[in-house]
């Protein structure tokens, strides 16, 4: 039995699809048997909705008279990239206020945009015979300027680390507060429902790939930033550590604070929730097997925060993270995620919606992602060619 996206596609236009999520179809499958289930189910919806740092818009705020070339830009305090063309720029999601240091920074801005709000424009230049303007001041909306789209550069891990602290002191991190003497364990991917633990072997998630962003549709553009396909994995294909990672794209015009948050760690810094939903086309018997995947089957590992090292203590399901507690050393450790699984299911159940009413198709990817690729560390070195 085998599905093509043309077939499926032709069904979501009939409002015929059979379309369930990662966590409905379990059951399907647990009642049905593989072969039944790949047969009656077209398309599974997978979501995450966690703190994703590698994030950020690409803004074109349009020319003055007379023009300006934007060499130091700050939205509301908030540097923005200026080496691109004259009235381009990139403002990361972490990128901190020079005003409110920490407490604000470029994910408020996106969401401040997002939101309809007026931002604050400062932007100045040395002057160019053909951009002679050497500061500009003023307020701007989305509605006031042209391109707005996010571009997140790694976003949707396929699977992450559990983090814990054994030192004797608090330590404050990406992964949130991590308590001393292994006082609490935190992690952030939604597990079950999470995408790309639905397609482990990247069958159908590639370049091109059309998914929910923040509320709007969007794309996968490229493979993310440190993509490790090449990382340990169990016998069924599933990774252990971070494994992929996605770069994605959609137009901020569309988009909903609702399913895009910024997020303030404390004695960190800024980040920024997304949320994403992926659609998996049930291609054939081995898409319905990665897709039913539960809880219970899949592991990551229980990293040492307070080690440089970051040395894995063991490793945990994620039914045993979902249940509140892990037992280490023969102590029990209370778990909490930092993603929502609440708004994760949402987001799955709004994509399939969308689907439903034939205002979302699946989309084949133009191109596969490598299932080798390995992570290369920074070495400080000399420099070998003088």
């Amino acid at each position: 039995m085998s599905k093509t996206y043309q077939e499926i596609n032709e069904k979501i236009a009939r409002g015929e699809a059979v379309i369930v999520s990662a966590e409905e179809v379990t059951d399907i499958v647990k009642k049905r048997g593989v072969k039944e289930a790949a047969e009656v189910v077209d398309v599974v919806t997978t979501a995450t909705f966690g703190p994703m740092c590698s994030s950020g818009a690409f803004l074109n705020l349009g020319h003055a008279n007379p023009p300006i070339r934007m060499t130091e830009i700050e939205l509301n305090n908030v540097e923005g990239y200026g080496g691109l063309a004259a009235v381009d720029t990139y403002i990361g999601a972490t990128q901190t206020s020079t005003d409110r240091g920490t407490e604000y920074g470029g994910a408020h801005v996106i969401c401040d945009l997002i939101d309809g709000k007026d931002v604050h424009l400062h932007a100045t230049s040395p002057g160019t015979d053909c951009y002679p303007r050497k500061e500009i001041d003023t307020w701007i909306s989305l509605e006031d300027i042209n391109e707005a789209y996010l571009y997140n550069p790694r976003n949707c891990y396929q699977n992450y680390n559990a983090a814990i602290n054994t030192s004797k002191k608090r330590i404050y991190t990406y992964m949130g507060i991590l308590h001393p003497n292994m006082g609490n364990i935190t992690y952030s991917t939604s597990g079950e429902l999470s995408p790309l633990l639905n397609d482990p072997l990247y069958r159908t998630i590639g370049m091109g790939t059309r998914i929910f962003l923040a509320g709007n549709q969007g794309y996968v553009t490229w493979q993310g930033t440190q993509f490790n396909s090449g990382c340990a994995r169990d016998d069924r294909g599933y990774p252990l550590g971070g494994a992929g990672t996605l770069a994605v794209a959609g137009d901020l015009r569309g988009m909903d604070t609702r399913y895009i948050q910024p997020a303030v760690f404390e004695r960190y810094g800024v980040s920024m929730f997304v949320g994403i939903g992926i659609p998996i086309p049930i291609l054939d018997e081995e898409m319905m097997r990665f897709v039913s995947v539960t809880n219970a089957e899949l592991h990551t590992n229980l990293i040492d925060y307070s080690d440089s090292d970051h040395p894995a203590l063991k490793q945990v399901s994620y039914a045993e993270l979902r249940s509140g507690s892990v037992e280490v050393e023969g102590k029990t450790i209370r778990t909490s995620p930092l993603s929502s699984l609440d708004r994760a299911r949402e987001i799955a159940e709004v994509l399939g919606d969308w689907m439903k009413k034939g205002e979302f198709f699946i989309q084949e990817p133009i191109q596969l992602f490598p299932r080798n690729n390995t992570l290369k560390s920074l070495k400080i070195r000399e420099r070998r060619n003088k």
